[in-house]
């Protein structure tokens, strides 16, 4: 069916929490998309969000049965995120969706044919439209260091979540440490073959008495023999530390952290510059902006996701390897997941 590339593409946005008021902001300020709706079953929440946005409320019913809705963005808790894009695509709905889409491998492996959906699916992994990670990528792939042979990916959190996230969560490897296996697979262009992973719970007893760890190591092995070291913790203290390092045959190429501004003061005393960005939403704020004009792009037909279905398995299978070797202390094997 032709597209009428001339008016904006009709989504609405499932979920008024945390990311969905990022991705709601975001598609109410993209020219191409028009925001028609928030679905949120907390009406308070709901209602605030879309005075925000200047919008409708729906329930998901309404939203599905609407035949103006070329998609839907789907932001709501993680645990609902599978059934809702499952919905969404069944209705003939595009969707993007917040990563992970879903907590449970051997669920998400379930449903194979979601490597070709019915209609487009966009499972978002923000930090390849991270200009910083964009850029590292396309010096590695402009031989400019030679061949890439090994990467350090820092992922440090200034703060650790509220207790009562973490049991919902999915854990450390699900939650935080999925975006970095996501991008070690992009950036080596090829699937990491053995995990092998150390993790402690240093910074609030309420993460280990949910179960969970907040500080971890965890060594990635490819097929060709490179490697790929991940650093993660929920508390680094100076700000929301996001780098990466990669080390080929002729040389390195770094990502470093953005700072909150370029003043510097040098004085007998020192060197003081400007902190790096303090949460997630103000570092990849960018990211997060290009993440919707894709998704324009998708539904303007002028593109396929980016990534989708595999890219979410892969990345999930990685995170359940980590948790594993993390509680055997040995290495596993991407095959035995």
């Amino acid at each position: 069916m032709h597209k009428d590339l001339s008016k904006p593409a009709r989504v609405g946005l499932i979920g008024a929490g945390r990311m969905g008021v990022v991705h709601g902001r975001n598609a109410a300020a993209n020219s191409r998309l028009e925001l028609a709706c928030v679905i949120e079953p907390r009406t308070a929440e709901a209602d605030a969000l879309a005075a925000e946005l200047d919008c409708g409320v729906a329930t998901l019913d309404e939203a599905l049965a609407d035949g103006s809705l070329a998609g839907l963005i789907v932001a709501s808790p993680t645990g609902a995120h599978l059934d809702q894009t499952l919905a969404a695509l069944a209705a003939g709905k595009a969707v993007f969706c917040e990563k992970p889409l879903d907590l449970d491998l051997a669920r998400l492996r379930a449903h194979p044919g979601l490597a070709t959906p019915p209609a487009p699916l966009y499972v978002a992994f923000n930090r390849r439209f991270d200009p910083h990670f964009q850029a590292l990528k396309a010096k590695v792939a402009s031989g400019a260091i030679g061949r890439l042979e090994s990467a350090n990916l820092i992922s440090h959190d200034p703060r650790p979540p509220p207790p009562a996230f973490i049991p919902t969560s999915g854990g450390l490897f699900r939650d935080f440490t999925i975006h970095d296996f996501d991008v070690a697979r992009w950036l080596f262009e090829e699937e990491p073959v053995e995990v092998f992973t150390w993790a402690s719970a240093l910074i609030d007893p309420a993460i280990a008495a949910a179960g969970d760890v907040d500080t971890a190591r965890t060594l990635l092995r490819f097929p060709s023999g490179r490697l790929c070291l991940i650093s993660n913790t929920r508390r680094s203290a100076y700000g929301y530390d996001q780098r990466a390092e990669a080390y080929g045959s002729a040389g390195m190429a770094m990502a470093g952290n953005p700072r909150v501004a370029t003043l510097e003061a040098w004085t007998e005393a020192g060197a003081l510059a400007a902190p790096i960005a303090d949460s997630f939403q103000a570092r990849y704020a960018a990211a997060y902006r290009a993440e919707l004009d894709h998704f324009a792009d998708v539904l303007a037909g002028a593109a396929t996701p980016a990534t989708g279905y595999l890219d979410s398995v892969r990345a999930l299978a990685l995170a359940e390897a980590a948790n594993r070797s993390a509680r055997l202390g040995a290495p596993v094997r991407l095959a035995d997941i």
